[in-house]
């Protein structure tokens, strides 16, 4: 519930920050689209993990903020789900979480429209998730950030809550404020958590990309 409220706290220190700018020609859209996402690392002997791609989506709002002639900040809040197919065991993994991107954009005309190119960082705090096996019962994914080794051999997949990285984004914003976007997206946090204290072999982060569709009012 605490990173719940510290989700939406952030998103809205993010669009409150945009809302005093709304004056200075500050705008406000929404986005939605199609995550391709995948859980990539190592496991415990130092091998990488095989897992494949699994599809999602996200959907929010965003604020640009103009700071110079073409290049505005970018602030944000999306729902994003996430997560990897796995062969060995046969399941996918699904996490769901909430977002707050902060980019930087560089927006210069092209045409009757707008080149969009764009970099930042992310915040993502998970909310839930679940391992759905072929063959079997669905099983809930555990948010913490240290287990306890007896937990830890139950079988179940704890994961830490918070994320972090970056993002690259490119796409065009035609002159009736349609947006078309292909975002690229880098996790540099570990999700795996620490084990009575200690810190894990195994790595897991989030990476993926996707296409999403975007209006501004």
């Amino acid at each position: 519930m605490k990173a719940k409220i510290w989700a939406l706290a952030l998103g809205m220190i993010a669009l409150g920050t945009a809302a005093k700018a709304q004056d200075e020609g500050t705008t406000f859209g929404i986005r939605a689209g199609v995550n391709f996402q995948n859980l990539n690392g190592e496991d415990e002997d130092g091998r990488d993990l095989d897992n494949k791609l699994k599809t999602g989506f996200h959907v929010g709002v965003n604020a640009e903020i103009p700071v110079a002639p073409e290049f505005y900040l970018q602030p944000g809040v999306l729902f994003s789900t996430k997560g990897a197919k796995s062969d060995d065991p046969d399941a996918k993994v699904n996490i769901s979480y909430i977002e707050v991107p902060i980019n930087f954009v560089y927006k210069p005309e092209l045409g009757t429209g707008k080149l969009i190119l764009g970099i930042g960082p992310y915040v993502g705090i998970g909310i839930g998730g679940k391992v759905k096996p072929d063959n079997g019962s669905d099983v809930d994914i555990e948010f913490k950030n240290d287990v306890d080794l007896a937990d830890f051999l139950t079988g179940t997949l704890y994961m830490k809550r918070l994320d972090f990285g970056g993002n690259l984004l490119a796409g065009y914003e035609f002159s009736n404020k349609l947006s078309f976007q292909l975002n690229a997206q880098l996790g540099m946090s570990n999700l795996v958590p620490k084990i009575e204290g200690e810190k894990p072999d195994g790595k897991l982060k989030n990476t993926g990309f996707g296409v999403s569709l975007g209006y501004r009012f």
